[in-house]
């Protein structure tokens, strides 16, 4: 009987200290692809409810497109455009009701070596972790999210060990445990290097706790077959795949 009552208090307890945490926060980085070259539509640029974006000041900032504008290390301005970050914001907020605040730091043209902690020369994984740590103090982490692969495709034999290290020196720095940590295909079109690629995230789960992966079948290129860059529609649909998988995940139903 005692065993169940300070199992039940631990639960109120943890349930009241999530409950008052003000933002579900989820780091969202990688490539082009992550910073989005679906080209954006006049009403794309409106505020989007209960959506936050981490901004240059680190405080959390109504979220509006290109949702990869405050990142530390984009290229310029004009090349961010729609991005999965979008619609994968307002799907989680809808289904959970809670703020969602987004740290979205990526960089087109990007390999995984050049996000590896180990890497002197970039200041990625650097970024990733001290804007991370600033969006905390503001809530929990909920999730990471990764797009990037197109740097890699050509050669992705050891990918996946590479990638095993860059999810627990992120999960160790942030002190997150075994955070969820989802990435995604690269364009199906591109070939041959989705052929090499592709097969490769999807075995992510095999070599990474607690991790999944998304689809990119039934996408569509923003310009022509040798343009690995997913239109607006589809990244769409990615963002919503991606907060589909974090909703599985990380926000099981009530019994």
């Amino acid at each position: 009987m005692k065993r169940y009552l300070l199992t039940a208090l631990l639960a109120i307890f943890a349930w009241n200290a999530y409950s008052q945490t003000e933002y579900d926060v989820f780091l969202l980085i990688g490539q082009s692809n992550m910073a989005g070259r679906g080209l954006l539509e006049e009403g794309d640029y409106s505020i989007v409810e209960g959506v936050y974006l981490l901004n240059p000041e680190n405080n959390a900032e109504p979220a509006s497109n290109p949702f990869n504008k405050y990142s530390t290390i984009r290229k310029e301005l004009a090349m961010q455009q729609l991005s999965p970050a979008y619609s994968f914001g307002k799907r989680v907020y809808e289904k959970i009701g809670r703020k969602v605040l987004l740290v979205v730091n990526a960089r087109g043209g990007t390999t995984i070596e050049e996000w590896s902690k180990d890497n002197p020369s970039k200041n990625y994984y650097s970024q990733a972790i001290e804007r991370t740590k600033a969006a905390l103090k503001m809530g929990r982490l909920v999730a990471i999210v990764w797009h990037q692969g197109e740097g890699n495709s050509e050669d992705p034999g050891d990918y996946l060990t590479k990638l095993s290290k860059f999810v627990k020196d992120l999960r160790e720095d942030l002190n997150c445990g075994d955070i969820p940590f989802i990435a995604g295909e690269i364009a199906p079109w591109w070939l041959p290097y989705a052929t090499n690629f592709n097969p490769v995230i999807g075995q992510i789960s095999n070599v990474i706790p607690n991790s999944a992966y998304i689809s990119a079948q039934g996408t569509k290129s923003v310009s022509n077959e040798r343009d690995p860059h997913f239109d607006r529609e589809s990244q769409i649909i990615l963002g919503e795949r991606y907060a589909s998988k974090v909703l599985q995940m990380c926000y099981p139903p009530k019994r």
